[in-house]
């Protein structure tokens, strides 16, 4: 499915959450050399900080804006300085996110509810702010950071995956609602990017060979935009990962097979 896309930078304002490092510092970096104003979000403030100055010297524009996008209260004050100082939101990136790479039946409860909260609801909170805007502008676009995981499920990843397939269900809905009002909404799949999410713990309960594949913030990025501009309303990145989406769909028990594979070679599964 395709729609009328974001290709106008110049002179706009964008909102990034998750911004302090990997994805979000790499996208808001972009758009500020594409001349967007960008408002960085996230919960450390030294490390926004420290982009908003890299940005500023580069003779972009980033303001700073501290939030736990798991606080609906916090993100309603965030977003209010937002959308005072800058007088409207013409993108929204919702890219805050974590993952915890653990059997489901070891997962602690307080942990797989705080992700749903912060790669779901925290998604939500943003998008309901920033619709009224958009809405009375007539335009803008949301770009929703879902994962491979949301559309491809994986063991060891079961909060996970099941927090990114509801962005990706959602922004799937929201994609022909808002289409008509002018504003286009694209779900990203991210494959394995280079982020501090993959910490040497998770990696180590990783398939062999993980580490190869893992593309580059500034590179994902560069695709993730380039479908946005396109009118794309969901990517796969990098594209080659949509085989495995299409065979699991087309022969399921290859998709059983290929969990059960990787469960084995965990050393606390018990199967």
């Amino acid at each position: 499915m395709k729609g009328k896309g974001f290709r106008d930078w110049a002179g706009r304002t964008a909102i990034v959450t998750g911004a302090s490092s990997g994805i979000g510092a790499a996208t808001a970096r972009e758009l500020a050399r594409r001349g967007m104003r960008v408002a960085l979000v996230a919960r450390r403030r030294e490390r926004l900080a420290e982009l908003a100055d890299e940005i500023g010297r580069a003779g972009g524009t980033a303001s700073v804006h501290s939030c736990d996008v798991a606080d609906r209260a916090a993100v309603e004050v965030a977003f209010r300085e937002i959308e005072s100082a800058q007088g409207g939101v013409d993108l929204l990136v919702n890219n805050a996110g974590y993952v915890r790479h653990t059997l489901f039946v070891d997962h602690d409860l307080g942990d797989i509810e705080r992700m749903l909260r912060v790669n779901t609801l925290g998604t939500v909170y943003f998008i309901k702010l920033a619709l009224p805007g958009m809405r009375r502008r007539g335009g803008g676009a949301i770009v929703n950071l879902s994962s491979l995981a949301g559309i491809l499920p994986q063991p060891d990843e079961a909060a996970y995956s099941a927090a990114k397939a509801a962005i990706s269900a959602l922004s799937e809905v929201l994609f022909y609602e808002l289409e008509p009002y002018g504003i286009h909404v694209l779900a990203v799949h991210p494959g394995l990017v280079r982020t501090e999410m993959f910490t040497p713990e998770d990696l180590a309960r990783m398939p062999k060979g993980s580490e190869k594949r893992f593309l580059e913030p500034a590179d994902f990025v560069s695709r993730m935009l380039a479908a946005l501009e396109k009118g794309e309303s969901s990517v796969v990145i990098p594209r080659a990962y949509r085989i495995a989406v299409w065979l699991k769909n087309l022969i399921p028990a290859l998709g059983r097979s290929t969990a059960n594979q990787r469960l084995k070679a965990l050393p606390d599964f018990p199967g």
